[in-house]
């Protein structure tokens, strides 16, 4: 039976769908238990982590082009995802006690920096094809803990959905952005540009960065 662009990226997901105890800090937050500058931090670095995503997802669009223009759609939706996301920061890191001061003088974490450095590094050495496989994997765990977090800080902190509108976002499902996902797959199935195999290495490498993202922040002095 040949196997569709559908069938892979849901076997992918599942494969590399992460430990759960492998994310100290989420749990927390869930519970009310996260002190508040574990959230400025999480606020901090993503403010970095965004637009260093947007760039690189940017860069894989223009690599893309000509060789595998659907991918190439995938990734300027989500660079245009990106930018919407890091206008909606601010009211984030406002609710997290930041202001422009210590925004300013932040230091981000290298065990959070290694996630956007991995991504960078796919823009520039991953074949488009496998590089949707392994983000779209990724990007599920992303969403639930998004979700998980934007009900916790309403339920625990009293945040007003400005400013969980950040987590908001990124829980929400995008049809539209599921569709480019699997059109991109599949074209590189068709064409023989899909590495399975190495698609799966780097979204196994990405959940293991994004765990050290987590734990990281999960293992802050309060």
């Amino acid at each position: 039976m040949t196997r569709t662009a559908r069938d892979l990226l849901r076997t992918t997901t599942t494969r590399l769908a992460p430990d759960p105890r492998s994310n100290p800090l989420v749990p927390r937050i869930a519970q009310g238990t996260a002190p508040r500058s574990a959230l400025a931090a999480l606020a901090l670095e993503q403010s970095w982590v965004i637009p260093a995503d947007r760039r690189a997802f940017l860069h894989l669009a223009e690599r893309s082009l000509v060789t595998a223009p659907e991918a190439a759609a995938f990734f300027r939706s989500l660079a245009e995802g990106e930018a919407l996301a890091e206008e909606l920061l601010p009211s984030l890191a406002q609710a997290c006690g930041v202001d422009e001061t210590a925004a300013a003088s932040y230091e981000p974490l290298a065990g959070c920096q290694a996630y956007p450095a991995y991504v960078a590094w796919l823009s520039l050495n991953g074949s488009p094809a496998d590089v949707v496989l392994a983000l779209t994997a990724n990007f599920s765990a992303w969403g639930g803990y998004c979700a998980t977090i934007a009900k916790a800080l309403r339920a625990h902190h009293g945040f007003t959905d400005e400013a969980c509108a950040f987590f908001d976002f990124f829980a929400d499902p995008s049809p539209e952005l599921d569709e480019k996902a699997v059109t991109a797959v599949q074209a590189g199935l068709d064409t023989g540009q899909l590495n399975e195999s190495l698609a799966h290495g780097y979204g196994r490498l990405l959940q293991l960065y994004e765990a050290m993202f987590w734990s990281t922040l999960g293992h802050l002095p309060s």
